[in-house]
């Protein structure tokens, strides 16, 4: 069993910052890449950031020089440091894992997702 757990979200002023997590934990022999995802109410999941074991990111343009995901491997850990925040950021945010097993099996894992509320 491998379980994905988000913290970090809450409500912050339009401008302000917030830094979530994702701890990954369980039968795991290995995660490739790590990311974040957000939803707004009314819209599709979309990508935020992604970055691999080797440290290569990914950012989507509306993210860009504002936000920076990084990982722990040692921790299993994610985290998505988000600056400069807007209301438009305002969404539930979902952590995302590519994880091989300790039976060898590879698959997608998500969280359970955090709000992000910003105000303006």
């Amino acid at each position: 069993q491998v379980q994905l757990v988000e913290s970090g979200g809450g409500l912050v002023q339009a401008g302000g910052s917030l830094r979530l997590s994702c701890a990954a934990s369980g039968s795991i022999f290995s995660i490739n890449y790590m990311g974040w995802y957000r939803q707004a109410p009314g819209m599709q999941r979309e990508l935020v950031a992604t970055i691999t074991r080797g440290d290569s990111t990914n950012y989507a343009d509306s993210v860009k020089g504002r936000f920076t995901i990084s990982r722990d491997n040692a921790k299993n850990t994610v985290y998505l440091q988000m600056n400069s925040l807007k209301p438009e950021d305002t969404a539930v945010y979902y952590c995302n894992a590519n994880i091989r097993t300790n039976w060898g099996t590879d698959r997608m894992y998500w969280g359970q997702g955090t709000q992000v509320t910003v105000s303006s």
